[in-house]
């Protein structure tokens, strides 16, 4: 599993060591953007998990593009991280990429983005590019899978959530990981943090599967590109 953060308090250092002491949680996903490397660092080390056992992500920032620059800025986050590699990345990959930028990149560069982070939830379900990556091995991470929360809310939703005894967000971060998705919530709570691991204990029957991709509209709620850094 992963614990996403973001900018405009999408931080909590609290949840972070949470997540990683008692969840089992160990991706951490982050960018420059947020301003919450340095506070990631303290985290993990009073965590005590250790960095081997870690998956980290984090993104360069438009003003950092060019060769130079996105090294110097890799590194800069390293140092804000307190980690001794992304600034040797194991892994390379791209954020809100679309099949036409992934067709450009595949032209000009030699290596193919390890992943493809993407906004999945059940009103934005872009499965033509889900396809497309799983087709060149791309790995699909689906982020903001409760909808900034507006998912919750709806009937159909609602309505699983009281079929199967769980909760709306439980029943959308399940129906992400069923479709395949590398799912990525994000929470600043403990109980939400805790809820959103409790998914790998039941399934979502087919016709209710069925339900909840019926409901994509391709509403989309971010509209930012990134490369990413992993390892």
């Amino acid at each position: 599993m992963f614990q996403g953060t973001s900018h405009q308090g999408g931080y909590s250092h609290e949840a972070v060591v949470y997540a990683l002491q008692k969840c089992g949680i160990r991706h951490i996903d982050t960018a420059k953007r947020y301003g919450c490397e340095s506070l990631l660092q303290k985290a993990i080390k009073e965590s005590g998990i250790a960095r081997e056992d870690l998956w980290i992500t984090t993104k360069l920032w438009h003003a950092d593009y060019g060769y130079d620059e996105t090294k110097k800025a890799c590194l800069e986050s390293c140092n804000r991280l307190g980690v001794e590699y992304l600034g040797i990345c194991k892994s390379i990959g791209v954020s809100n990429f679309l099949i036409e930028h992934l067709e450009q990149l595949r032209k000009d560069c030699q290596i193919t983005p390890h992943v493809n982070q993407i906004e999945y939830h059940p009103f934005q379900r872009p499965q033509e590019l889900v396809d497309y990556c799983q087709s060149r091995n791309i790995v699909f991470e689906g982020y903001c899978p409760l909808a900034k929360g507006e998912a919750l809310n709806h009937p159909n939703i609602v309505q699983l959530a009281k079929k199967y005894g769980r909760t709306p967000a439980q029943i959308c971060i399940r129906w992400s990981i069923q479709n395949g998705i590398v799912t990525i919530p994000k929470s600043t709570k403990l109980k939400r943090v805790q809820e959103n691991c409790q998914v790998f204990d039941f399934r979502l029957a087919k016709e209710d599967m069925e339900l909840l991709d019926s409901m994509n509209v391709n509403r989309k709620l971010v509209y930012l590109t990134y490369p990413l850094w992993k390892g």
